[in-house]
């Protein structure tokens, strides 16, 4: 083999490293076993049974704020469902005036949600203090609807407060991050 081509293969090497290193630096992967022994535990049912008020913003992958929002929430159990009456109202940007959550618990103590915007179900998973939603949804942006996957963890403050951090993937790489504070009213 001469040298060219050793050149040629060590380049192409280095390149691949360093593309797999850029792109898993775009993507977010949280522990959940960290939150199983963190408190306040975090219960999806208890917080969302009456009216909850959230403020929220999404940011795209430069860190730029492209939406601003307020999200009134009615909750209230309905065939053993926990069901979420969402209204929306934008300060910045535009998105969803509505969305209705159906949520399901499961035997296994996992959930399951069905909202209109959202493509098949989603899949939560309580984690101690932490609970985490997993979803896709067609996400409508100016005149282009893109599937993404949503990576949505909601984290207790105490049993009045809570924060939401949402991930927003095409591709495994987060494409805008969500960041939510609820209180219950």
């Amino acid at each position: 083999m001469n040298f060219s081509k050793i050149v040629k293969k060590v380049t192409m090497l280095a390149a691949l490293v360093v593309s797999t290193v850029l792109l898993s630096a775009c993507s977010v992967s949280l522990d959940a076993n960290k939150y199983e022994q963190m408190d306040p535990k975090f219960d999806i049912e208890n917080f969302f049974d009456g009216k909850v008020k959230a403020w929220g913003i999404v940011q795209d992958r430069d860190g730029d704020i492209v939406q601003r929002f307020i999200v009134n929430i009615d909750g209230y159990k309905k065939d053993g469902n926990l069901i979420l009456d969402e209204r929306f109202e934008y300060g910045f940007g535009d998105g969803p005036k509505t969305r209705v959550w159906t949520i399901t618990k499961n035997a296994d103590g996992s959930y399951t949600g069905n909202a209109g915007d959202i493509a098949g179900e989603a899949k939560g998973t309580p984690h101690g203090n932490a609970f985490n939603f997993a979803y896709e949804m067609d996400l409508a942006v100016g005149d282009s609807t893109y599937r993404v996957n949503f990576d949505d963890w909601f984290f207790a403050f105490d049993d009045k407060t809570m924060m939401n951090r949402s991930y927003i993937k095409k591709f495994g790489i987060v494409m805008a991050e969500v960041t939510i504070f609820m209180q219950k009213q």
